[in-house]
């Protein structure tokens, strides 16, 4: 154990001794440009009211679009009668008032609730055209309600960009709440943490399978480094790679059939892919640097990862076909964790510079690199939503870690983890 734990010091260590209208598509990386005015009406009771159940409905929708920056928010106090008058056909609404108020778009949703049965009623009404863009019924339970809050403001995103939003997904993470670093996962806004694993011991990097329910992370519960997978709803889980030495960074392939990681068992830190059964497929590189980190493209065909073959550690990226190696990032003493978006048109990573990290993004050709973050404390760990549009980290400040989500650009920044927490190492679901 001590020998493979002074290896895994030693990897990082030798890395820092090396030194508008509601047709148009909207994209987030320019928020505020095209904002929609948007009046969130309160859901109205079809029977005896349950005033928590709309007050937390209301809340977790707020909380979702105000992350989108998509939407500018009617003030309430300024809401007429339409706003308490329970009809939900677009005959029954009352359009003239909501657009004396300036709002261009408007959500009315009803309630019932039966003993545990919950049923909400939404509709997302376009104000200029009295039409009506999205409808949803839901019924669950009553401990359902943030969940279909959610579900809303995923149908408002698509209704009003073309792309299903990310709020119904998952966010998993490693935390050390329970004294020792362990997986855990969450939803997207921090509620309902849910702690995965037993180790008593470290776990690191976890990653989501994009086909199904399950992750992979690495943990020293055997003495070695060593990945593990994990099924989320069974709890069934099992060693996948098992080499001595290091097997880190897990990622799973676009379409999940191969993953992408470090393996020491040779001596040197190496990136392989391996199956989705623990064979080695390929050996990726083979360079006297230390190559860590893999993150795919959203076509499969390349991975970035992080490398000191030139120096100081930088961002590259290799060819799966070929082999082929380039030179991503140039700036900066140390550079890592790189995670390519979804869209494929931007690599976030993290840079060290003064002694703190932030998070940065570049274009994949080496242009455009914007930095994201600042204000006191290391960012790190970035990863993506599923729709390319927001971004998850870790924060360490006064020795402690949390959970972060931005959009994009770096706006909307705000903390998920619970106060108090140490959480670290973010990896964001694919669609749930």
């Amino acid at each position: 154990m001590k020998t493979f734990q002074t290896f895994l010091i030693l990897v990082s260590g030798l890395f820092f001794l090396s030194s508008q209208a509601l047709a148009v598509k909207i994209e987030i990386s320019a928020p505020g440009e095209q904002t929609i005015p948007l009046a969130i009406a309160p859901l109205q009771p079809l029977a005896a009211p349950v005033p928590e159940i709309a007050k937390e409905f209301q809340q977790v929708l707020e909380n979702d679009l105000d992350l989108s920056g998509l939407f500018d928010p009617v003030d309430p106090a300024a809401f007429l009668d339409d706003a308490r008058r329970l009809g939900l056909r677009s005959s029954e609404v009352d359009f003239a008032q909501w657009r004396l108020l300036g709002a261009e778009s408007l959500i009315k949703g009803a309630y019932r609730v039966e003993g545990e049965k919950l049923t909400i009623e939404l509709r997302l009404y376009d104000v200029i055209t009295r039409r009506l863009l999205t409808g949803r019924r839901y019924v669950g339970k009553l401990k359902d309600v943030r969940r279909i809050a959610h579900g809303f403001a995923d149908q408002v995103l698509l209704s009003t960009t073309g792309e299903l939003g990310p709020f119904s997904s998952k966010i998993a993470f490693i935390s050390k709440r329970s004294g020792r670093k362990e997986l855990y996962l969450m939803d997207v806004d921090g509620h309902n943490p849910q702690r995965l694993t037993n180790h008593q011991s470290i776990v690191l990097n976890p990653d989501f399978s994009p086909t199904r329910k399950e992750l992979i992370f690495t943990s020293y519960d055997k003495g070695n480094p060593d990945l593990y997978r994990k099924e989320i709803y069974t709890g069934r889980e099992s060693r996948l790679s098992m080499k001595e030495g290091l097997n880190i960074g897990g990622r799973y392939s676009p379409d999940g059939r191969e993953l992408a990681l470090t393996l020491s068992k040779d001596g040197n830190s190496e990136l392989y892919l391996l199956g989705t059964d623990g064979t080695i497929h390929k050996r990726l590189t083979n360079h006297y640097g230390i190559d860590v980190d893999p993150s795919w493209s959203p076509d499969g065909h390349k991975i970035a990862f992080v490398s000191d073959r030139r120096g100081n550690p930088n961002v590259f990226i290799i060819d799966v076909h070929n082999e082929e190696v380039r030179r991503l990032t140039f700036e900066g003493k140390y550079n890592a964790t790189p995670a390519w978006s979804p869209k494929g048109d931007r690599i976030a990573f993290a840079r060290l510079e003064n002694n703190r990290f932030d998070i940065y993004t570049i274009r994949p050709d080496g242009s455009d690199e914007r930095r994201l973050t600042f204000g006191a404390g290391s960012k790190e760990h970035p990863r993506w939503s599923s729709d390319g549009r927001f971004l998850v980290y870790s924060l360490e400040e006064q020795g402690k870690k949390s959970v972060h989500v931005m959009r994009a650009d770096g706006t909307g920044n705000r903390k998920i983890s619970t106060p108090g927490s140490d959480d670290s190492h973010p990896a964001w679901s694919g669609r749930w």
